[in-house]
């Protein structure tokens, strides 16, 4: 048994929603942020909010098209054009603030789950915020450049990661393609970064979400208990 809500935090001087979903109990559970594809926070990415707090975890999608304001009709592709690193860098504090201070996380156990776009904001939340101490990034997309003019991409950033990273591919994906996770790889191997991954036979990108025709069960079963397992083993365990 799970709860669900809208919640509000502040990021950057603009009013920002959260969906959060908590564990059944009373906590201090430990706390996951859930970076959000294209398509925002959707149904998919609520239920992964679910998933998560299923297994014991706090988990907060943050609304990163918050700027565009709540009658914003404009396509997602227009509003995904809008985002820059540097703001989405102070979403991802605005979230981590929100998230150790919840009366029923505790503060000193935080991650952060995303995917696609959100994977990627995954591994540049890990190398930007101290405060999470692991990342999980699925199927992340697009992590050789930088969203804004005269910022390093997340993978110039890998040098700066602080905790473990797990990550799962697509093996019939071509963002990222099996020669970009080869090069991210060999990147976190060289700044001696703890990380594994995972490649998916017959899965191509966006295999977890169950909202669209390119789900893969296989994948989704065989990934989602490694997920927190990891989880587990560097958040839940300490």
């Amino acid at each position: 048994m799970t709860f669900s809500n809208w919640q509000e935090t502040e990021s950057d001087g603009n009013p920002m929603r959260l969906f959060v979903t908590l564990p059944a109990g009373g906590g201090p559970f430990p706390a996951v942020m859930v970076m959000q594809h294209q398509g925002g926070v959707d149904e998919f990415i609520q239920q992964m909010t679910r998933r998560l707090a299923l297994a014991g975890y706090l988990a907060a999608a943050p609304d990163l098209y918050h700027r565009d304001g709540p009658d914003c009709q404009d396509d997602i592709a227009a509003r995904r054009s809008r985002l820059s690193d540097r703001r989405i860098v102070k979403d991802i504090a605005a979230t981590a603030a929100f998230l150790r201070g919840h009366t029923a996380a505790d503060g000193d156990r935080l991650g952060v789950v995303g995917f696609c776009m959100g994977g990627r904001l995954a591994f540049l939340g890990a190398a930007a915020n101290p405060a999470i101490e692991a990342a999980v990034a699925f199927y992340p997309g697009n992590v050789f450049r930088a969203w804004g003019r005269d910022l390093a991409s997340p993978f110039e950033r890998i040098s700066e990661v602080h905790g473990p990273i797990q990550a799962h591919f697509g093996a019939d994906d071509a963002n990222p393609s099996p020669g970009d996770m080869a090069k991210l790889d060999a990147e976190l191997t060289r700044f001696d970064k703890p990380h594994e991954f995972f490649v998916y036979a017959d899965a191509g990108h966006a295999f977890m979400d169950h909202t669209k025709e390119s789900y893969r069960r296989h994948a989704d079963e065989a990934s989602w208990p490694r997920t927190l397992n990891f989880l587990n083993r560097h958040l839940s365990a300490k």
